[in-house]
C-alpha cells in the first residue's frame, strides 16, 4: 500500500468515528428548531426586539459526533445601551431556560444563562445584532459574523474541518482558553478554507509558521491601516501565527495560541504524513507507573503544593496556578534551589502545584556580600552581622540557613517572598506541602508530570 493510500484508509475510518450520522443529524436540528421555537416564543412573551442567532460549530455543521453543545445567541438591537442589553440579555437567558431542563448564570463580558435540554447544554448569550466589525460592541459580537463567514466559504469540507479539530484534540493542541492556548474551532475552519482540505493545512504546518501572516478577508487590501496595526502589535507580542480575522481587521484569531501548542502541531502533522495512524486522532491511554520510581531514577525530589479554591472557573484559577508556579521557581531560584519543571491543575476539588527541584536541602550557611566598608549601608551591614570579614573594600558575611526546602518554602510564603495568584494567594499560604509523595489521586499525575509524558512529542 502506497503513503497516499494509507493516508487516506486511515481519514476514512476516523471520520466514520467523528461524522455525525444521519439520526444524529436529525436529533440535533430537531433540538435546534424546538430551541428557536421556545426562544421567539418567550422574546414576543416578554416584548423584547430581539433576533435568536445558532452560532458555534452546531450552527456550521463542522461539530464532531457526540459533541452537541448548542450557542444560541440573543441579539439585541444596535441602539440598545450596554447595561441594558446585560440585565435584560439575563433577564431574557432566564426567562428562555426556565423552559429547559436545567440552567446557572455564567459570567464573562457579562452574564449568560447555561442550560440543559434534552441531554445537551445549551448557552444563551446576549449580544448586539452586527453586520459589520464596525457595529461590534463585546467580544462575543462577532461571532455572529464567524458563523456566516465560515458557511459562505467552507463550500462543502466540513469533514476537512472535522478532520482538523479531531486531530487538534487527538495531539493535545484544540482550545483557545488562557489555560490551553491551543487553537480555537475557529482558526480551524479558516485553516482548511484558507488551505483546502485537512492534509493541506498539515502540509503547510512549516509554511505558515514561516509566513506567519495569514490574511483570509484580504484585509491588507481593504483596510490596509488596520490590518497592518493588528500586525505589528501581534508582532511585537511574539504570536506563532497572525491570522486576521475574516470578518474584523483589528483581531488576531490566533492570538491566545502558544508556541507549545503550535509546536505540537508541527511536529505531529510531519509524523503524521510521514506515518499516518489513528493515534493521532484517537491517542491510547497513556500508561502510568510509579512516580517514585522515577525519581529515583532521576535522582530528583518532588514537591507539592495542595490546597482548597473557592469555585473558581478554570479560565481563572489556572492562569493563576501558572503564576504561582513561575513566583516559586524564581524565589527558590534565589535560595539556591533549581526547579527542573512545575505542573499545575485541579484534581477532586483541589488544585494543585508540582515542583521538580534538584535537591532536597542546602548547605547549612551561604555567604553574603555586602557593601564597601566606609558607606553608611557598609556600616549597617556590619552591626547587623556576626561573622564578617573583608574581601577587597567590601564587606562579606556568613549567614545560617534553613536546610530543607519545605522550611524555606514555609519561610517564603510566611515572608510574602513568591509571587503568587492574586485570587488563590490565601489558598496556597494555607496549602499542604509534601516532599517525594503525593495524595493517591495525584499519583498518575505526578508519574505523567515527572516523565514528561503529559507534554511529551515522541
Amino acid at each position: 500500500m502506497s503513503l497516499d493510500d494509507a493516508i487516506e484508509t486511515v481519514l476514512q475510518k476516523v471520520l466514520r468515528r467523528i461524522r455525525p450520522t444521519e439520526e444524529e443529524r436529525a436529533f440535533v436540528e430537531g433540538l435546534m428548531r424546538e430551541l428557536e421555537e421556545i426562544a421567539r416564543e418567550t422574546i414576543e412573551d416578554l416584548g423584547l426586539d430581539v433576533k435568536p442567532y445558532f452560532v458555534g460549530s452546531l450552527a456550521k455543521d463542522t461539530y464532531l459526533a457526540g459533541d452537541h453543545d448548542v450557542d444560541l445567541f440573543l441579539a439585541f438591537p444596535l441602539d440598545t445601551p450596554l447595561e441594558e442589553l446585560r440585565e435584560e440579555g439575563l433577564r431574557l437567558g432566564k426567562a428562555i431556560a426556565e423552559r429547559l431542563d436545567s440552567h446557572e448564570v455564567a459570567y464573562a463580558e457579562h452574564p449568560y444563562v447555561r442550560a440543559t435540554y434534552r441531554g445537551v447544554k445549551v448557552d444563551l448569550v446576549p449580544c448586539y445584532d452586527v453586520e459589520s466589525w464596525r457595529d461590534v460592541r463585546t467580544a462575543v459580537d462577532r461571532s455572529i459574523l464567524h458563523t456566516k463567514w465560515v458557511n459562505e466559504h467552507l463550500n462543502g469540507r466540513n469533514d476537512d474541518a472535522r478532520l482538523l479539530k479531531r486531530f487538534l484534540k487527538g495531539i493535545n493542541a484544540y482550545g483557545s482558553e488562557i489555560y490551553v492556548r491551543g487553537f480555537s474551532g475557529y482558526l480551524a475552519e479558516i485553516l482548511v478554507i484558507k488551505y483546502g482540505s485537512f492534509l493541506e493545512v498539515l502540509e503547510n504546518a512549516d509554511f505558515m509558521l514561516r509566513q506567519k501572516v495569514i490574511d483570509p478577508g484580504n484585509w491588507l487590501k481593504r483596510e490596509h491601516g488596520t490590518a497592518m496595526k493588528t500586525i505589528e502589535r501581534e508582532a511585537e507580542a511574539d504570536r506563532p501565527l497572525i491570522v486576521i480575522d475574516p470578518v474584523d481587521p483589528r483581531r488576531n484569531v490566533a492570538a491566545n495560541l502558544g508556541w507549545e501548542k503550535y509546536g505540537r502541531f508541527y511536529f505531529k502533522a510531519h509524523q503524521f504524513l510521514e506515518n499516518p495512524s489513528r493515534e493521532f486522532f484517537f491517542p491510547e491511554t497513556r500508561k502510568s507507573g510509579s512516580y517514585l520510581a522515577e525519581l529515583r531514577r532521576k535522582g530528583t525530589h518532588l514537591v507539592t503544593l495542595v490546597f482548597k479554591v473557592q469555585e473558581l472557573v478554570d479560565d481563572l484559577l489556572l492562569p493563576q496556578l501558572e503564576r504561582s508556579a513561575r513566583g516559586f521557581e524564581r524565589a527558590l531560584s534565589r535560595e539556591g534551589f533549581n526547579v527542573l519543571g512545575w505542573n499545575v491543575g485541579r484534581k477532586s476539588g483541589k488544585a494543585f502545584i508540582m515542583l521538580e527541584v534538584d535537591r532536597r536541602d542546602r548547605e547549612r550557611v551561604t555567604i553574603k556580600p555586602g557593601p564597601e566598608f566606609f558607606t553608611e549601608r557598609g556600616r549597617d551591614f556590619y552591626l547587623k552581622n556576626e561573622r564578617v570579614w573583608l574581601v577587597g573594600k567590601r564587606l562579606h558575611a556568613e549567614k545560617r540557613v534553613k536546610e530543607s526546602i519545605l522550611e524555606v518554602i514555609e519561610e517564603l510564603l510566611k515572608k510574602n517572598a513568591v509571587a503568587l495568584g492574586k485570587g488563590i494567594r490565601e489558598n496556597v499560604k494555607r496549602a499542604e506541602i509534601v516532599l517525594d509523595y503525593v495524595p493517591k489521586e495525584l499519583e498518575d499525575e505526578a508519574y505523567l508530570f515527572l516523565t514528561r509524558e503529559k507534554w511529551s512529542l515522541k
